[in-house]
C-alpha cells in the first residue's frame, strides 16, 4: 500500500539574518524530510506585506497574502518556530497571520478568513539567547492559534542558550534538543494523518 508524504510547512517568525528561528526551522526542516514528510520551508522575507490596514486592504489584497494563503492552506500541518519580543511573538508573525486570515470580499475561495487555518495542525518552537528559549512567546501564539480553529500540539520546545546552541553547520548541539525538535516535527505529522484520515 502506498504512502502518500504528509505536506508539511515550516517558516520562522523571523527575517533577521542570523536568527536563531530560522536556523531552528532549518533543523526541524531535515528532521521532517527524514522523516519522509513532503516539506515546504518558506521565508517570510519572501513575501513582501504591508503593516495590516483595512483601508489597504480595501484597495486590494497583496498578491504577497493570497500567496500564503494558498500556502497554509495546502498544507495539513505546520511547524512555526517563533522569537520572543517583550515577552510575546513577533509583529511579523502576527502581521502575516492578520493577512493571512482576512476574508477577500468578493472572492469565491478566500472569501472565509478561517480556510487557511481550520483543522491544520500547528507544532511550535522557539529559540531565545535567554534561560526560558522564548517560551512565552510559544504560550501567546498558541491561544491566538486555537482562536483560528488550528490544532496545536501538546508537544511544544523553546531553545534556550541558543547562541551556544548549534555547530558550525547549524545543528544541535545537545542531544536532548535533537529529541525534543524531533518530537514536536513527529506529533504534527502524526497528528496531521489522523485528522485527515478521520
Amino acid at each position: 500500500m502506498s504512502h502518500t508524504p504528509t505536506p508539511l510547512l515550516i517558516f520562522a517568525g523571523s527575517t533577521r539574518a542570523q536568527s536563531h528561528n530560522r536556523r531552528l526551522a532549518q533543523v526541524a526542516a531535515g528532521m521532517a524530510r527524514a522523516q519522509g514528510a513532503q516539506v515546504t520551508h518558506i521565508e517570510l522575507a519572501d513575501f513582501e506585506l504591508p503593516l495590516y490596514n483595512a483601508d489597504l486592504e480595501a484597495r486590494g489584497t497583496p498578491a504577497a497574502a493570497i500567496r500564503l494563503k494558498e500556502l497554509f492552506h495546502a498544507h495539513p500541518a505546520w511547524v512555526i518556530c517563533s522569537p520572543e519580543y517583550n515577552g510575546s511573538y513577533t509583529g511579523l508573525l502576527k502581521n502575516t497571520i492578520d493577512w493571512v486570515s482576512s476574508p477577500v470580499k468578493g472572492d469565491p475561495l478566500w472569501s472565509s478568513g478561517s480556510k487557511p487555518f481550520a483543522g491544520k495542525v500547528a507544532g511550535l518552537l522557539s529559540a531565545s539567547p535567554g534561560a526560558l528559549g522564548g517560551l512565552r512567546s510559544l504560550s501567546h501564539l498558541t491561544p491566538l492559534l486555537l482562536n483560528l480553529q488550528c490544532w496545536v500540539t501538546p508537544k511544544q520546545f523553546a531553545l534556550s542558550r541558543a547562541g551556544e546552541a548549534f555547530d558550525a553547520d547549524g545543528q544541535l548541539v545537545a542531544e536532548p534538543a535533537r529529541q525534543a525538535v524531533q518530537g514536536v516535527v513527529e506529533q504534527a505529522l502524526w497528528a496531521a494523518g489522523k485528522l485527515s484520515n478521520s
